[in-house]
């Protein structure tokens, strides 16, 4: 069984084999980056319930939508935690006892129970490529795939097939840049190559209220419905399953004929 639990955001909890991973949280505060205020601020018009006991904390990008100061500061220091390089560096300077780094294409294991492959991310600049999961329960055989804004390597062609892909299906451009988030386009990609019974869509906003001039230079293009109609039309046999803020969900998922260890 597989649990998902969407936090809004890029916030998610995920339960796999037993395991309750705790991804690119934002829990608590406001959501500001570097302290402008005036250029973009995120703020959730209720608390979240309390998501209890969390046996690892799972960063893919060290900017603060993924690796937010104030719920890092928050949480329990001894628990473990797994991110990119700079999501790691984040991690360690507030005081984290056990930070892994992972590069594309290193792997941890957890309790011998769910294995995490770093694959190639968003690249932030020439020199730094933040990171998207595969994450693999070994004792059922069903994985995982998270990466949020949508940018996406042909080496995830080897991962496939995998049973749930959290992913944006809508673009989130700005003028003059292009899109900072891609969905559209990536998403059906992805449906072809890894194969998913179920898209969960990512960094959209469920309950979040923004504000800030970035927000009025934002354009948004297309959906859920959209994205759904898309890989129907393609004969693409995914789901795309839009999950309500707080609420855990069992993902309805197939059985894979034998557990895969990798």
């Amino acid at each position: 069984m597989m649990f998902a639990t969407w936090l809004d955001t890029n916030s998610w909890l995920l339960e796999i084999a037993g395991q309750r991973l705790l991804v690119d949280p934002w829990l608590v505060g406001p959501l500001v980056f570097g302290n402008q205020e005036w250029l973009f601020k995120g703020e959730r018009p209720r608390p979240l319930p309390a998501i209890g006991a969390v046996d690892l904390i799972l960063l893919s990008q060290g900017l603060e939508d993924h690796a937010h100061p104030p719920t890092l500061k928050s949480l329990d220091k001894s628990i473990p935690v797994v991110g990119s390089a700079s999501a790691a560096k984040v991690a360690q300077n507030l005081g984290y006892t056990e930070v892994t780094a992972l590069a594309p294409g290193e792997t941890f294991v957890l309790k011998d129970l769910v294995e995490i492959k770093a694959v190639p991310g968003f690249p932030m600049g020439p020199t730094v490529l933040e990171n998207g999961y595969v994450l693999r329960d070994r004792t059922s055989g069903h994985a995982l795939f998270y990466e949020p804004h949508g940018y996406n390597q042909p080496v995830l062609k080897e991962e496939a097939p995998v049973d749930v892909v959290i992913t944006p299906v809508m673009d989130l451009a700005l003028p003059l840049v292009g899109p900072v988030i891609r969905g559209q386009k990536t998403a059906l990609q992805l449906a072809e190559w890894l194969q998913p019974q179920i898209i969960l869509p990512t960094a959209d906003a469920g309950e979040v209220q923004y504000q800030g001039l970035l927000l009025s230079l934002l354009k948004v293009i297309g959906s859920a419905t959209t994205m759904q109609a898309a890989l129907d039309q393609r004969g693409l046999k995914t789901q795309v399953l839009q999950l309500p803020v707080g609420s855990r969900t069992e993902l309805p998922l197939s059985p894979r004929p034998t557990p895969v260890t990798r």
